[in-house]
């Protein structure tokens, strides 16, 4: 069964912040550990240039260690990595290469989080344990694997969802249409006619 922002929220005091909080109303070290160190956002990701569509690969950001499964420079990554993302709300419920498995894709379709995720299981080991993270399936970084080379590690499991889990595939259902809908309303605000009419 998938899970819809009216089942997820709830007002009762002792239920995790992730159950009580919209994405926006979360303090920074809450939103900060809503991500389950899986590191698939920090596989490179190629855009086909006649379609848009964008493929994974299993070559990592340069500052990403593989063997911690997380940003080598955290802190810092931003400066460092032109292209790096900070993630915020808006665009947890519009990227459509959030993984299928994010936390912030997951709350801000409305989802629970699943068992995996640290926040629940109590242990950072469980998202690696259940087989989610990267760890063991990086190939190369980056500065290790030349341009043209690039489309021979295009994967398609980064964007898979794990055996069984209903819940999580609701919320990424959810989280498709919301984002054609933005891209749709984004289309409509550009679009000439709508030029013309201002």
């Amino acid at each position: 069964m998938g899970f819809n922002e009216e089942n997820r929220m709830t007002s009762a005091p002792d239920a995790p912040f992730w159950r009580r909080k919209t994405l926006e109303e979360m303090t920074e070290a809450e939103w900060e550990s809503l991500c389950d160190g899986c590191g698939r956002c920090c596989l490179v990701k190629l855009e086909d240039e006649d379609t848009g569509e964008i493929h994974f690969t299993d070559v990592a950001c340069r500052l990403f260690d593989a063997a911690a499964c997380r940003c080598a420079d955290y802190a810092r990554r931003r400066r460092r990595v032109r292209d790096c993302v900070k993630l915020d709300p808006a665009q947890a419920r519009a990227l459509s290469w959030l993984p299928p498995t994010c936390a912030y894709r997951l709350v801000g379709a409305g989802a629970d989080l699943p068992a995996w995720h640290p926040l629940v299981s109590g242990s950072p080991d469980s998202v690696h344990e259940a087989g989610i993270s990267v760890r063991g399936r990086v190939a190369a970084l980056e500065t290790e694997v030349a341009l043209d080379d690039y489309p021979d590690h295009i994967v398609k499991w980064p964007m898979r969802l794990p055996r069984g889990h209903t819940a999580v595939k609701g919320a990424r259902k959810k989280a498709e249409n919301a984002g054609k809908s933005a891209r749709g309303e984004r289309k409509r605000r550009d679009s000439p006619a709508n030029d013309a009419q201002t």
